[in-house]
């Protein structure tokens, strides 16, 4: 059975329909407040602790300010314990100190032509200055001031992100927090304006009101029913959300006001997401996985910097996509330094080779790991392509996933904290992205310096999947041994229960293929598996012979697993894999111009050589004619 992409993002939304309301109306003493049958300004409540006096002259005030041109809707919406409606509201967390520049809100409004074509104006998080400003701006249109209620004060982002969800529904079904929304007004919105706070410098992105308020923009939009169009105006000093409010949706912005005009069908199929990662945005048992798409505008990518001994692992990944049985494009972004050589075994794997300039990580070390990692950002440029599944060059596809070209941008598993794992996503080729990668490059502080870390800053609104779909070989240190268990036999089912396994620690392909060698360094123990080891094997295997040559190892790479076996062995290390001996054929073959390697023993760890590379002159690229592609 096949199901488009909108089925797909609405999955979620049956499956969890009655769990979610027992979970709400379980844990929420909801009061519906009367009905008012005229709009008065009079009858409105305020939140403020005011005395009643303070509180009718203000509503009077407010009356006069705004004139007949102004409407406030005062129709049914759950009263939020601890949450009052937002109009300049008192609570601080929807607070903007941003003072408005109206001319630069003037010039964006003339980016919509004429005036008369638009009938009503939805104002959000104004305070009555700024309303008044607004009726003078366009003195012929409807301006209403939208009701929403303050998100619950014990909400935080931990809650709408947590680190770990029951994604099996063992003992419990993930449900998501309720970000109240907005009262639809009956009048047609053609503009929806929004005052967003920033309250937080360094984790402005993570922030409740300011989601909030952008979820509740995007429902109001979402709401209109008709052909015509409808803009939103936010006015912040920080970009939108921009994988809500594409680049590619963005009219105009002046300063610190953005006009962006949505496609309200792709908003909607947003909008039947959980809010955040607190549920999975896609079930992890759901049968109707086939997805039909346009397969000529989606692939798979990866990327290799300055690391051509990923290339083994990258040539690996290309044989599992096509033994899970897609067709799907490839495409591998490499630099100037992958050689000639490791182009043709890249390009016979399947890949299709983009050649691209680096991009420097400007707070990293000088030759350090994380030096180059932000070349990862090219993966945006790939605009030939609607959909791009980005997957590392370390990983297995071991069942199908081309279903995830039908979920939006960013997609991925969680890692830890409120933080997802780029190592398999979901992204959507846009060079207006591309550049606001850029343009923040000096400024955004990445949490662990590298290239997951800044897309983490940028990409808060995120929608988890299931691990089974990023699943780390990994073992960690609380796990129980029921658990442990529990994951190997995940890493031997078959046929496979996992869609991608992810080799943490010492790569398969740098190890004697006897056993993990992760077994023989304390610190990689946790990334130990004999079980997982072998199912990468059996994949290497599966290529045709004449790759084989590309996962050759490196005398020094022999030296280096001879010198952890023999640390084990003096440590006996309970194990006992430095017990077994070796008996890969790799271990016999040399290729290098330095062929013995356990000469290079006497001598290992003097810093003088061993941290350096041997030169050694690649092969000429491999003849492909009579070579069959896999």
């Amino acid at each position: 059975m096949e199901v488009n992409s909108s089925s797909i993002l609405t999955t979620y939304a049956t499956s969890h329909k009655l769990s979610t309301c027992l979970s709400l109306c379980h844990s929420h003493h909801l009061s519906i407040s009367k009905k008012a049958k005229t709009y008065n300004h009079h009858s409105l409540r305020f939140a403020s602790p005011i005395p009643l006096v303070s509180r009718l002259s203000y509503s009077l005030k407010s009356a006069a300010i705004v004139g007949k041109n102004f409407e406030s809707l005062n129709v049914d919406h759950l009263s939020h314990s601890g949450s009052r409606w937002i109009w300049g509201g008192s609570d601080p967390r929807y607070v903007s100190d941003l003072d408005v520049n109206w001319e630069d809100v003037m010039r964006v409004i003339e980016k919509l032509g004429e005036q008369d074509d638009y009938q009503g104006i939805g104002l959000l998080n104004f305070n009555n200055s700024e309303v008044h400003h607004w009726n003078q701006l366009m003195p012929d249109a409807t301006h209403i001031n939208i009701q929403l209620d303050y998100a619950d004060k014990n909400m935080t982002w931990d809650s709408l992100y947590p680190e770990w969800i029951d994604e099996e529904q063992e003992k419990d079904v993930p449900v998501c927090p309720s970000l109240p929304k907005p009262d639809t007004p009956r009048k047609r919105l053609d503009l929806i304006a929004v005052k967003l706070p920033c309250r937080n410098e360094w984790n402005w992105s993570r922030d409740v009101a300011r989601l909030h308020l952008q979820v509740a923009a995007a429902n109001l939009a979402a709401s209109a029913k008709g052909f015509y169009p409808v803009h939103l105006l936010f006015i912040t000093g920080r970009f939108p959300i921009p994988n809500l409010f594409t680049c590619k949706e963005l009219v105009v912005r002046e300063g610190n006001v953005w006009l962006y005009k949505p496609d309200v069908n792709v908003l909607r199929q947003k909008l039947h997401l959980p809010t955040g990662s607190c549920e999975l945005a896609l079930p992890l048992r759901d049968k109707a996985r086939a997805y039909s798409g346009n397969p000529q505008r989606e692939a798979y990518a990866t990327i290799l910097h300055s690391a051509h001994v990923y290339v083994c692992g990258a040539i690996a990944a290309a044989q599992s996509i096509r033994l899970s049985g897609s067709n799907r494009d490839l495409v591998i972004l490499v630099d100037e330094t992958i050689s000639a050589y490791h182009r043709s075994g890249l390009a016979e794997a399947g890949w299709e080779i983009r050649t691209i300039q680096r991009i420097r990580n400007p707070k990293a070390e000088k030759d350090a790991y994380n030096e180059w990692n932000y070349s990862k950002f090219r993966l945006w440029q790939l605009t030939d392509y609607d959909k791009i599944i980005f997957i590392d060059a370390d990983l297995l596809i071991l069942r199908n996933i081309d279903f995830l070209f039908g979920m939006p941008e960013i997609s991925a598993t969680g890692n830890n904290a409120s933080l997802f794992n780029s190592g398999v996503m979901v992204i959507e080729p846009s060079n207006c992205t591309f550049n606001l990668l850029m343009e923040h490059i000096n400024e955004i502080e990445s949490y662990n310096g590298g290239d997951q870390g800044y897309l983490n800053e940028v990409f808060t609104w995120w929608h988890r999947i299931p691990k089974h779909m990023n699943f780390l070989k990994h073992f960690w240190i609380g796990d129980e041994e029921e658990v442990k268990q529990k994951k190997t036999r995940l890493f031997a089912a078959e046929p496979p229960i996992l869609y991608v396994l992810h080799y943490l620690g010492v790569k398969p392909w740098l190890c004697f293929r006897d056993y993990d060698c992760n077994w023989n360094v304390d610190i990689f123990q946790e990334f130990a598996s004999d079980i997982a080891h072998e199912k990468w094997w059996r994949v290497h295997d599966a290529m045709p012979e004449q790759l084989h040559q590309f996962c050759s190892l490196k005398s020094k790479q022999k030296a280096q697993l001879e010198f952890d076996r023999r640390e084990a062995e003096k440590a006996n290390y309970t194990d006992g894999h430095w017990k077994i001996k070796v008996q890969d054929r790799r271990l016999k073959k040399c290729v290098d111009n330095v062929c013995n390697w356990k000469s290079m023993l006497k001598h290992w760890g003097e810093t003088n050589w061993t941290n350096d590379e041997f030169f050694n002159p690649s092969p000429p690229a491999i003849s492909t004619a009579t070579l069959p592609g896999l």
